[in-house]
């Protein structure tokens, strides 16, 4: 398993270079997201709340390492970066009483409508986002800096969307799901931004909310042993169906991550993490998506291996599977490359640290765009680049980061623990 020097050394000199560099918008605040996949090129200056919440996350958790000297960064420019995002959406993307956010912003934040109906609001992910966003915010500032609640208006949001996702009225913009269905995908991330305001303020609220969405995802809706599906029918006689069989794996790894940190921090939790299960659901998902053939890991896979199939019922979200089931994207491997050096490392699992280094070995020989740059993120099944729109039509300057950023901190705490 690689040293913490080369996963640091990548985020700071390539990754954030370049991110910094090009992403932050001096004029108006926010950041810069709609970028070509590949030469970096920037196609729209339009604001996507999606990526202005994971932004301001990012910052203020890097912000965190630096100041702790995990890395060699300004922390004081990293924190005005967050609260100028955080702002930002404050400012322009919230709706209402707060509740919900828009999707789609211009450069200066104006409202811009979204699909055939024209509402501004269309996705539960957004708001989650925009919500983590501010639990980050509020986790690394100090008495007195806040300009805002942060905490109040990351609670709101939690809120809200938990009870559109209970009812199963939440809109789920950029991919909805099939009406007779439900998606592993909302509770995943409720469980992870509650947690993550949990540990920023304690909230009650929050911690109830973190327990009531790992009870869902790990509920017999979306798991069955190790086997969790992305797309779970809501009524019988759709078992057949490719949207039911089909499995996405890199969500399945980010979710066991989630958890595991979830477990760690909100008591009700605990029960639901078991590192047994969490072992045994990766290495089911690694071997499930990975791609014998060409190396990493497929979008989706069918449940029973290779590409998904079963009957059609001729959804948006069905097609887009059967178009790109085969496909290397980014933010799986970088899932993967944390989430398995994660539970190798809690469970002294060699068979994980043996996955780890093989992920490793295929990310960073395919994704990497060189010196000072950041990755082209989505690539066809051989590796080559591909000019496609995964998601929101930007370059996302989250995962990648993200996974870097944790695997410094976990390679940090576990020097610290060895050394005492």
């Amino acid at each position: 398993m690689p040293d913490r020097s080369f996963y640091r050394a990548h985020l700071e000199d390539d990754v954030l270079a370049w991110w910094l560099a090009n992403g932050p918008d001096a004029e108006y605040g926010g950041v810069r997201t709609c970028f070509a996949n590949t030469g970096g090129t920037l196609v729209s200056t339009d604001k996507y709340t999606w990526s202005q919440g994971r932004w301001a996350w990012l910052t203020a958790r890097l912000a965190g390492a630096a100041r702790r000297g995990l890395l060699g960064l300004d922390a004081a420019a990293l924190l005005r970066e967050s609260q100028r995002t955080a702002e930002f959406i404050a400012a322009h993307a919230l709706l209402g009483d707060g509740g919900s956010t828009a999707y789609l912003l211009a450069a200066d934040g104006t409202v811009k409508p979204y699909g055939p109906d024209g509402d501004p609001h269309a996705s539960v992910f957004a708001d989650l986002f925009a919500a983590l966003g501010f639990a980050g915010l509020h986790a690394e500032l100090a008495a007195g800096q806040a300009t805002r609640p942060w905490n109040e208006l990351s609670e709101r949001l939690v809120v809200s969307a938990a009870g559109r996702i209970w009812t199963g009225t939440a809109k789920s913009e950029p991919y909805p799901v099939e009406p007779r269905f439900r998606s592993f995908a909302e509770p995943m991330l409720l469980l992870h931004v509650a947690t993550e305001l949990y540990a920023a303020t304690g909230s009650a609220a929050a911690a109830e909310i973190a327990e009531a969405a790992a009870a869902d995802a790990r509920s017999a809706l979306f798991v069955t042993g190790t086997d969790v599906r992305d797309i779970a029918p809501r009524e019988t006689g759709l078992d057949d169906t490719l949207l039911a069989g089909q499995r996405t794996p890199g969500h399945l790894l980010e979710f066991l991550w989630f958890l595991h940190h979830a477990a760690a921090t909100v008591p009700g939790v605990a029960p639901l993490g078991d590192p047994a299960w969490l072992a045994g659901a990766a290495l089911g998902a690694l071997e499930l998506g990975w791609d014998a053939a060409a190396g990493g890991l497929l979008r989706y896979a069918d449940r029973g291996g290779g590409e998904p199939r079963g009957r059609l019922l001729g959804d948006r979200y069905e097609a887009l599977i059967t178009r790109t089931w085969d496909t290397k994207l980014w933010w799986p491997h970088a899932e993967a490359l944390y989430t398995t050096a994660l539970l190798a490392r809690s469970g002294g699992n060699a068979e994980l640290s043996a996955w780890h280094d093989r992920v490793h070995a295929y990310t960073f020989a395919t994704f990497p765009d060189g010196p000072g740059r950041e990755w082209t993120q989505i690539r066809s099944r051989d590796g080559k680049p591909l000019d496609e729109v995964v998601a929101l039509p930007v370059k996302d300057p989250f995962h990648i980061a993200r996974a870097l950023l944790l695997l410094v901190e976990l390679q940090a705490q576990t020097e610290n623990q060895t050394e005492n």
